[in-house]
């Protein structure tokens, strides 16, 4: 059968078949990192398909060639062409019926997985009759198209509900969410899990074994049927009702109703199918990815001096104890250093709380905590790659703890301040080691929001760059090159607009009808809201500093005098109980608002790209949608406000 391979001149598939007949098909897409389903991909498995008809092997086992993982979906840049009906029918179409065929082969297939498998990459997974996940961390399984604005065409809307039920497939196809290893093969997405050096004599074991494909059992598998499906698309359209009052996002009810109507079959619905992938929202959601893409190629610039495994923070306050906790989940050795060993006991049980909640398993939440060491003295500074300085906004106080421990800081190791508005320039004068000095501007909450600013100077050395970009990547989070300048990007544009939300409140406009002209903009908080998270203290200095105005609006003033700081004091523009905000009915919103609101913002993103606090407007648009969460769906705000004008 190998020698019939070779004369099929494939590019990015390669097959050997051992002495049980198994046949061993590896994926490796040539001139790329990752494997990808383009058109010429879909092509050659079509072929290798052909090929297996005539001579019928004892089993295939799928695999990837690639370290990165098993199959990164389709391949976005096609969607790009997707300009008629005719065509995005076909793309749907392409993948559908090569992926019935695969499902319909008589001898025994199993996708062996390791690293990422998503979109296109499970549901060629699910038309397998065997799934074995490699236990390694990078391990997942998700059928993100959602996130793009759009869906899984490709039998995903149809197998997956089949494998593990309709509830677990809903909550996986509606949010994109994904599931790592043994979570996968609880809810039975997976047949099993194998140590890395034992995946293909297990591979080889299951794909012979005989064993009847995997089906949802009991409740799950009967809410898959045709009587039930209506009542759970009933239920399941509630819930994302309240997740998206305003329907911005149109493709999970899109995927919902495909599933109710058709079973999963998207060709059954080509209208619909239409309206999504050449909709304005799929457009620039797509954009949004893309976005995202660019901000990870700046942690790709990896060299042997610029690795950084050990990581001192100074400063256990929110901040400071929040970004050691993240490192520590992430892999790292953290010291966490602060004169108050209550406020690092505070950042340890929060630290917990993260781990327990995002650790795969007790034993990494234990792992993690293991790894965050209490450090009262700064022991940490003298073994650390990197100190990140994350202690109160004070000019004076910063330069004075650089001077401290710049003598005890390895030779190549590097200091990044995490301050929100201070100057790096100010900060660094007179230290003498501006090569080594840089700005890590985190977003609170640190775990959930993805970017991080990285502040450069002109005297910072592209080594000490490098280092930091690749820290940023390898704590899961997106790096943003920005210029030292007040507020940088994002702190910056959110001052005007914070600003403008309590201009309207001193003119009489109520603060939940702001909040709510702001979400139903598609802002995931009003400005309102925002303001009492961050502390009205905060907001003052912020302001002050950032707006260039001398006199504080008399809402702010009032709060303040009255020590009402917002959500930390329990009572700001809003009474707080339980972290959340106590919010009256809106009322009517007027048709402008939003516009008026959201205009300080646009403006001053434009300021801020004129005067090269970021590169280009795609940065712009990147920083100010994964900094503040501005609407994903619009682009980012010059791309929108780009749209609007034309």
């Amino acid at each position: 059968m190998t020698d019939h391979f070779d004369t099929l001149g494939l590019a990015n598939f390669t097959c050997r078949v051992d002495d049980e007949g198994v046949a061993w098909l590896t994926l490796d897409c040539h001139d790329s990192s990752i494997n990808r389903l383009s058109a010429d991909v879909m092509r050659e498995l079509s072929d290798v398909l052909d090929l297996f008809d005539k001579t019928r092997p004892a089993g295939v086992v799928i695999q990837s060639g690639k370290e990165a993982g098993f199959i990164a979906g389709a391949d976005i840049n096609e969607f790009a062409g997707l300009d008629t009906a005719a065509k995005g029918l076909e793309l749907v179409s392409r993948g559908w019926t090569l992926f019935n065929r695969l499902a319909q082969v008589d001898y025994p297939t199993l996708a062996l997985i390791h690293g990422h498998c998503l979109g296109g990459g499970l549901e060629l997974a699910l038309a397998c009759r065997y799934r074995l996940v490699v236990d390694q961390a990078d391990t997942s399984l998700s059928l993100p198209e959602v996130m793009l604005g759009i869906f899984p065409g490709w039998g995903g809307m149809q197998r997956l509900p089949q494998l593990i039920g309709a509830p677990a497939a809903l909550d996986m196809m509606l949010a994109g969410k994904p599931q790592y290893a043994h979570k996968a093969v609880r809810l039975g997405l997976a047949d099993g899990l194998v140590a890395p050096r034992l995946a293909v004599k297990a591979a080889r074991t299951l794909v012979l074994s005989g064993k009847r494909r995997r089906r949802a059992q009991g409740v799950p598998a009967l809410l898959n049927h045709s009587l039930a499906r209506p009542l759970v698309a009933r239920l399941t359209a509630r819930k994302l009702d309240a997740r998206d009052p305003y329907h911005h996002y149109p493709a999970p009810r899109a995927i919902l109703q495909i599933w109710e109507k058709h079973g999963g079959n998207a060709l059954k619905a080509p209208q619909l199918v239409d309206q999504l992938v050449r909709s304005d929202t799929a457009s620039n959601l797509l954009r949004v990815f893309r976005l995202q893409e660019s901000l990870k190629e700046f942690a790709k610039t990896e060299r042997p001096q610029s690795s950084v495994h050990w990581v001192h923070v100074i400063g256990a306050g929110v901040m400071g104890g929040d970004i050691a906790a993240w490192c520590a989940l992430k892999g790292l050795t953290v010291t966490l250093q602060d004169q108050d060993r209550e406020r690092i006991a505070a950042a340890q049980g929060r630290a917990a709380k993260l781990f327990a909640r995002k650790a795969r398993n007790a034993r990494d939440a234990r792992a993690a905590a293991d790894r965050m060491t209490p450090d009262l003295r700064g022991d940490g500074i003298r073994h650390a790659d990197i100190v990140i300085e994350a202690i109160t906004e004070n000019l004076d106080a910063k330069r004075e703890l650089y001077v401290q421990i710049k003598p005890l800081m390895q030779p190549d190791a590097v200091l990044a301040t995490n301050t929100s508005s201070l100057s790096l320039e100010a900060l660094g004068a007179g230290l003498n080691m501006a090569e080594r000095f840089i700005g890590l501007h985190f977003f609170n909450p640190v775990a959930r929001m993805p970017l991080v600013e990285v502040v450069e100077t002109k005297s910072v050395s592209t080594i000490t760059k490098q280092a930091a970009y690749t820290f940023v990547g390898a704590i899961g989070k997106l790096p943003l090159p920005v210029q030292d300048a007040p507020g940088f990007l994002v702190n910056a544009v959110l001052a005007p607009y914070m600003l403008e939300a309590m201009r309207c409140v001193d003119e009489g406009i109520r603060p939940e009808t702001l909040d709510a002209a702001m979400l139903k903009f598609g802002m995931p908080m009003g400005p309102i809201e925002l303001i009492d998270t961050v502390g009205l203290d905060i907001a003052r200095d912020a302001g002050l500093q950032l707006t260039g105005q001398t006199n504080l609006p008399a809402c702010l003033e009032h709060h303040l005098d009255r020590k009402e700081l917002g959500r930390k004091s329990g009572q700001g523009f809003y009474r707080w109980q339980n972290d959340k905000a106590i919010k009256p009915d809106a009322g009517t919103i007027p048709p402008d608002l939003a516009s008026r609101l959201i205009t300080p913002l646009i403006d001053k993103t434009k300021q801020q790209l004129q005067q090269g606090v970021v590169a280009n407007a795609d940065l712009a648009d990147a920083g100010v949608v994964f900094g503040t969460g501005f609407a994903p769906f619009t682009g980012g705000p010059l791309h929108y406000n780009h749209q609007q004008r034309r």
